[in-house]
């Protein structure tokens, strides 16, 4: 871990919806349509960035990153491929691929299941897949040892709001060996609380613009 970027803990940091507890976390049924509206919020957040404004604070993401992902031996790295305005890994998997790690990007097999992970190289032939993301053409199915989970939102417990479809999280419950798990967002993405419901699985790491925050 290079100490020249930031390492805070996700406890000391104001939520950027502070003073919002939202609704009582045991109603599940309160908890949806909070969430749902929450991801709308967070949405429009994340798209009202212009794109100057997105590409700073990617840059500021990526050094972040950098700095608290040091590989030591080749690792398979799972990524996403970027849509509606989250922050582009491509050119930092890139470098890594360069340094002697593999690829892969997430591909929806069966709907509401685990998701697998087909191994990626630049320049290689593409295919569409659910919402039109872009996957591997060919199937090669690998196994990371470290994701990058895209937030949308996220908390001080280190918990993530996503689009709701909850393949990550079926997908890191699944895990013999669960790979480290990064969630990479913007910090317009930060909440008090999630609130999070059984089957959520916190990051083991979050970062964003603004540093590297652990559990």
């Amino acid at each position: 871990m290079n100490n020249a970027s930031p390492i805070l803990q996700l406890s000391k940091s104001p939520g950027a919806c502070g003073g919002d507890v939202g609704p009582d976390p045991t109603d599940w049924e309160a908890v949806r349509p909070w969430r749902r509206n929450t991801r709308a919020l967070m949405r429009s957040r994340r798209m009202a960035m212009n794109r100057t404004e997105r590409a700073e604070k990617t840059t500021a993401l990526l050094s972040n990153l950098r700095a608290a992902f040091g590989l030591s031996d080749p690792s398979c790295i799972g990524f996403y491929w970027p849509f509606k305005g989250e922050p582009d890994m491509r050119g930092f998997v890139r470098e890594q691929i360069r340094h002697g790690a593999a690829a892969a990007l997430p591909v929806v097999v069966e709907k509401a299941a685990p998701v697998e992970f087909w191994r990626w190289q630049p320049r290689q032939p593409l295919a569409r897949g659910i919402w039109d993301i872009p996957i591997p053409a060919e199937r090669e199915v690998v196994l990371p040892t470290v994701l990058l989970v895209p937030l949308l939102g996220f908390d001080q417990q280190g918990y993530r709001l996503g689009y709701g479809g909850g393949y990550y999280d079926r997908t890191l419950a699944s895990c013999r060996q669960r790979p480290h798990a990064i969630g990479v967002g913007f910090e317009v993405g930060r909440l008090d609380s999630i609130h999070p419901f059984p089957h959520d699985i916190p990051m083991d790491v979050i970062v964003t613009e603004e540093g590297i925050f652990r559990r």
